[in-house]
Formats: structure tokens, C-alpha cells, sequence
């Protein structure tokens, strides 16, 4: 055997071995290195929210940019937390009075399969015992509130460090080659993480509001609570549509004595999810995304198995970040070039509509150093 090829072979060995012992490690590390994922995410977001206020208000003081973006951040995801909060206050009050509806569709789909006597919500509410799980509950709302408090003081760290991060580049890389291919990577990086967040919003906010004008056509109980949990359930590829599809005409089937709610409201829902899915959705990623859909629906069988709901909601921009950093080198460059959609992991996202060359500029004054 050729030494080339004997070589090539051990390197492919060794990089399927380090990304089975990388996976593993990233597994029993989850509780640490998930909140650090999710504030370093939170950080790249409120970054990109700075640079657009930068450009749209160019008057805004430029030591004002972090700050506001800072506060305008807050204010969102805190009206976010009191729209589900009051909604879902409203909506628990209101399952109460389904139950009769709830025994009826349980009857209809009994004498569907064959089963004479159907049981009632009280008794299949009384086999499930839910009294056992309200331990794994109580410790679920725990780890997410401690979470909730790594994931602020992480990100409050990460804030306070930018200033460092030129100094840490001339450290690293001295020499001014290697420094912009860093400084390149890293743009990579940003730009494509940033590009995804800004496809997945705009797309879910299309879903989100033709949904919440066809739920509240057909009268649905809750129509803004809903569309607000589709929105959020669209930054999870692939589920994220599956929630958003079944969820509205189950309940339908529910709160309404007759059928045509809920097919109509299936029917729209998916019309939707399918114009939006295979036409908006990759023309908006063909200009900004460079990832192979195959390989979008492994990271979030991954990511969702290494880290659960966190690593589903950041698998995306997980595997952005590992595709340009693969491609850095060349042993591991043929897995970058199989994650991307065109061959060329390398190539640079487009630019969104209105960017300017301030994009660029912070990590591009760490090439200038000497």
C-alpha cells in the first residue's frame, strides 16, 4: 500500500476516533459546557443586535451600542416570558372545562379502533399516576432556573471580556498570515451564525403570524399563545414544523364539536409550513447558509441526543462553527467539505441586506497589530 494512501487512511482513523471521544466528552461535560453554549450564543445575538443598531442609527453613540442592544435584548426575551406565562395561565384554566370534550374524542377514536368500553380523561389520568413524576418536575424546574443563572453570569463574563479578545489574537496567532486566517474563521463563524438566527426569525415570524391568522379565523381558544410556541418551536429544525402542523388541530378537534376547524386549520397550517419550508426558507438560506440539509437533520438527531432541548435549539449554529473550523485543516477538511451544501466550506456567507464594512471591523483591527 502506497504510503500516501496509508497515511491518509490513519488520519481518517484518527479524526473518526476524536469525534467519538469528543462526542463522549461533550456528553458527561453537558451540565458545564450547555450553559456556556447557550450564553456564548446569547452573546453572538446581542453582538449582531449592536452592529444593526449601529447601522440603523448611526447617531447612537458608539459606546451606547452594547448597552442598548444589551437592554433592547432584555426587554424582548422578558415580554416573551410574560406573553407565555399569561397565556399559559389562561390556557391551563381552560383545560378544566375540556374535559367533557376530552371523554367525547376519546370515545369517537375507541369506537374507531374497536374498543366498546372507552375509558374517560379521569381514569386515564389516575393509570398515569402523574404524582410519580413530580419529583423528576420539581428537579427539571431546578436545573432549568440554576441554568437560567449560569447562562446570565457566563454571558455577563463573555460581555466583559470582548475588549480582550484583539490582545488574545496577536497572542495566539504573532504571525500576521495566521492571524487573518484566524481572524477569517472567525468571521466564518459569526457571520454564519448570525445569518442562521436571522433566516430562522424571519421565517418563523411568517409562520407564526399566517398561523395566528388562521387559528383566530377558525376561533381557536388561545391563538396568541400559539403562535408564539410555533414561533419558538421553529428555531428546532424539522420538530419545530411538526409542533407547529399538530399541535393547533388537535386542540381544535377538542374545543370544537365539529371537524372542519381542525382539518382546515391542518390543512392551512401545513400549506404554510411547506411554502415557507421549500420555498422562502431556502432561498433565504442559499444566501446565507452553507450547510447540506442531510447534514442539518444528523446535528439535530445529535446534538439533541448529546444535550437534549438545548443542543436541538443550537444544533444549527453547532455545526456551522465545526464546519469552518474543520476546514482550517487539511485532515480534517474532507468532513467540513461532507457538512457543506456546495463543496466549498470555506466560502464566506453573504452579506444581509444593508451590511456595511462596520460588520467586520472589531476582529479585523487584531490583523492591523503588529
Amino acid at each position: 500500500m502506497p504510503d500516501d494512501q496509508s497515511a491518509a487512511i490513519s488520519r481518517n482513523a484518527l479524526v473518526i476516533l476524536a469525534v467519538i471521544a469528543s462526542g463522549a466528552t461533550l456528553y458527561w461535560l453537558r451540565g458545564i459546557l450547555t450553559p456556556l453554549a447557550l450564553a456564548v450564543f446569547l452573546a453572538v445575538m446581542i453582538d449582531g443586535f449592536a452592529r444593526v443598531l449601529r447601522r440603523r442609527l448611526p447617531m447612537l453613540p458608539r459606546d451606547m451600542e452594547l448597552p442598548v442592544a444589551i437592554v433592547l435584548s432584555i426587554a424582548l426575551f422578558g415580554g416573551a416570558a410574560f406573553v407565555v406565562a399569561d397565556n399559559a395561565t389562561t390556557f391551563m384554566g381552560q383545560l378544566a372545562t375540556y374535559t367533557p370534550r376530552l371523554n367525547g374524542l376519546i370515545a369517537r377514536v375507541a369506537a374507531a379502533v374497536g374498543v366498546d368500553v372507552p375509558p374517560t380523561i379521569d381514569q386515564l389520568f389516575q393509570q398515569l399516576n402523574p404524582t410519580r413524576y413530580l419529583g423528576d418536575v420539581a428537579r427539571m424546574l431546578q436545573d432549568f432556573a440554576s441554568n437560567a443563572v449560569f447562562i446570565l453570569v457566563y454571558l455577563g463574563f463573555i460581555i466583559a471580556s470582548r475588549r480582550g479578545f484583539e490582545r488574545k489574537i496577536v497572542g495566539l496567532f504573532p504571525a500576521r498570515a495566521r492571524r487573518q486566517e484566524a481572524v477569517d474563521a472567525f468571521r466564518r463563524i459569526r457571520d454564519g451564525v448570525e445569518q442562521y438566527l436571522w433566516v430562522q426569525t424571519v421565517t418563523g415570524l411568517i409562520i407564526a403570524v399566517a398561523s395566528w391568522m388562521a387559528m383566530a379565523a377558525v376561533g381557536l381558544d388561545n391563538a396568541m399563545f400559539w403562535a408564539f410556541l410555533i414561533f419558538i418551536a421553529s428555531y428546532i429544525p424539522v420538530i419545530g414544523g411538526l409542533i407547529g402542523i399538530l399541535a393547533p388541530p388537535i386542540f381544535a378537534l377538542v374545543q370544537f364539536d365539529t371537524y372542519w376547524q381542525a382539518i382546515t386549520l391542518i390543512a392551512v397550517l401545513y400549506a404554510v409550513q411547506f411554502v415557507v419550508g421549500n420555498v422562502i426558507l431556502p432561498r433565504m438560506q442559499g444566501r446565507s447558509l452553507n450547510m447540506d440539509p442531510v447534514a442539518v437533520l444528523l446535528a439535530l438527531a445529535l446534538w439533541g441526543l448529546i444535550w437534549g432541548v438545548s443542543g436541538m435549539f443550537l444544533s444549527t449554529p453547532l455545526t456551522v462553527m465545526m464546519m469552518v473550523i474543520l476546514a482550517q485543516f487539511e485532515g480534517t477538511r474532507w468532513v467540513a467539505v461532507m457538512l457543506s451544501a456546495d463543496g466549498e466550506p470555506d466560502r464566506l456567507p453573504d452579506r444581509r441586506p444593508g451590511g456595511s464594512p462596520d460588520d467586520h471591523e472589531a476582529p479585523e483591527r487584531a490583523v492591523k497589530s503588529p
